[in-house]
């Protein structure tokens, strides 16, 4: 199949709309399964149950599209049959709260089974020099497993928020998708810009749903979707044919979803905690408890994503130098957000003059009258 502009532009439209339309079926489905989010503890951040099957539009979305414009190419067949897997898998979890250590298991197996199907990760660019670095089988079997499962969590840790699993994973998809664009003609890479279009059209499309005030959660079916499409569409057979992309590009990409991964787990394990435990240690929690709202500590994210997805674009390109400046930029800023625990947002309030003096008179007569009381 030849892929165009137009035809690109078209798959991202049909996932948009299709996530458009399945989100308030999605909601109403919720309703009549009990697929609702009851906060239950202080580590949620709303104060009412919620829908929690919105995955069913983002997947529809995606699935849908993927189908009809790239479900004959061989290269996207494993993701269309892993993708369905971990969605039902995080389906189970939304209605069922599967244990953690099963939901681990069961992920294992479906990126075994991706690895079985052709996925895999087989060499890295050699960035020292030239050529490729090569895995040996049982290291390819093992980075590849490890990649499918650690990056499909990765979006299921930051949906912590209103509209932030959703918004991270639009920007990475098309940060991705770009450089697939960029480098498409070379190396056949169109193939892997059209699925991550499809991603990314999907998750703008249940936004609206999903932004600060949200009407629906995405839940685990969403989030472990979301991630394990970009674990496996990021490397694909035409993907990492190419040398400036061979898994840095996602990584860099995926950098603020990774870090909190990678600081959740640490965390965890210096304070002898279970690594599968949830905690309000992650970024967004502490942005919330630094006194930032919903909106802007997921605005405040979406601009991080944004640098770090440039600074992957600007690697693609071996603009090295350019794209070290963007992610050390983004790393200031969240030293800024971040190590400040005693910083409070200012509160802005509109104040009525007239009813403040108003108050502030009555509040006086009140007293002379008291007075007037007493010396009598």
């Amino acid at each position: 199949m030849n892929i165009d502009l137009s035809t690109l532009i078209t798959a991202f439209a049909v996932a948009c709309t299709l996530s458009v339309l399945f989100t308030p079926i999605s909601i109403k489905v919720a309703h009549l399964i009990g697929a609702i989010d009851v906060p239950k503890d202080d580590r949620r951040m709303h104060t009412k149950a919620m829908p929690r099957f919105g995955g069913l539009a983002i997947f529809v979305g995606t699935m849908a599209t993927l189908c009809v414009f790239a479900g004959s190419n061989k290269d996207i067949l494993p993701v269309i049959v892993g993708g369905a897997l971990i969605y039902a898998l995080g389906v189970a979890d939304d209605l069922l709260c599967l244990n953690a250590k099963l939901k681990f298991v069961l992920q294992t197996a479906i990126a075994v089974l991706m690895y079985y199907m052709g996925l895999r990760i087989k060499f890295i660019a050699n960035y020292f020099g030239e050529g490729h670095i090569y895995f040996a089988d049982a290291a390819c079997f093992i980075i590849t497993v490890l990649w499918i499962v650690g990056i499909t969590n990765t979006i299921n840790l930051v949906d912590g928020l209103d509209g932030l699993a959703a918004g991270v994973a639009a920007i990475a998809s098309l940060s991705i998708a770009y450089v697939a664009y960029i480098h498409g003609t070379q190396n056949g890479m169109m193939i892997v810009c059209l699925a991550m279009l499809a991603v990314a059209g999907s998750c703008i499309g249940f936004l609206p749903f999903n932004f600060y005030p949200a009407k629906t959660f995405m839940g685990d079916s969403g989030s472990l979707f979301l991630g394990f499409m970009m674990a496996t569409l990021s490397v694909v057979g035409p993907l990492k044919r190419s040398t400036m992309v061979a898994v840095v590009i996602p990584v860099l990409v995926l950098g603020i979803p990774i870090f909190d991964t990678a600081f959740a787990i640490l965390r965890r394990i210096v304070n002898r905690r279970p690594i599968m435990e949830a905690d309000k240690g992650h970024l967004h929690h502490r942005l919330m408890q630094s006194g930032y709202g919903q909106r802007r500590a997921v605005l405040m994210l979406y601009g991080i994503c944004a640098i770090m997805g440039m600074a992957a674009v600007l690697i693609s390109r071996e603009l090295y130098k350019d794209s070290f400046v963007l992610a050390a930029i983004a790393a200031v800023y969240l030293y800024v957000f971040l190590t400040d625990p005693n910083h409070k947002m200012p509160r802005i309030k509109a104040v009525n003059i007239a009813e403040e003096e108003r108050k502030a008179s009555k509040l006086e007569k009140q007293k002379e009258k008291a007075q007037s009381c007493d010396e009598k």
